[in-house]
């Protein structure tokens, strides 16, 4: 699920709980729902804090997950590929 359908489905009493479980403000939040990019340990804090409804790969697909998760194939195995 993408983190602003998830965000605002949160009711607005309890969106500043779930930011301060995730160590950041409710504004934050707001701004990374409407495009902003968060840092990699705020990632892992939605995608913990949202039960993984919110994945780490939704929120930056720039990083190598795969690798950090070790599910990556390696190297080897993906130049026979």
């Amino acid at each position: 699920m993408q983190f602003k359908p998830y965000f605002l489905s949160i009711p607005v009493a309890a969106r500043e709980a779930f930011a301060a479980r995730c160590g950041t403000s409710h504004a934050h939040l707001r701004n990374i729902a409407y495009g902003k990019t968060c840092g990699e340990a705020l990632a892992i804090a939605i995608d913990r804090e949202s039960g993984g409804r919110v994945t780490v790969e939704d929120l930056r697909p720039d990083v190598d997950w795969a690798y950090l998760r070790g599910t990556a194939k390696p190297a080897a195995l993906q130049a026979s590929a």
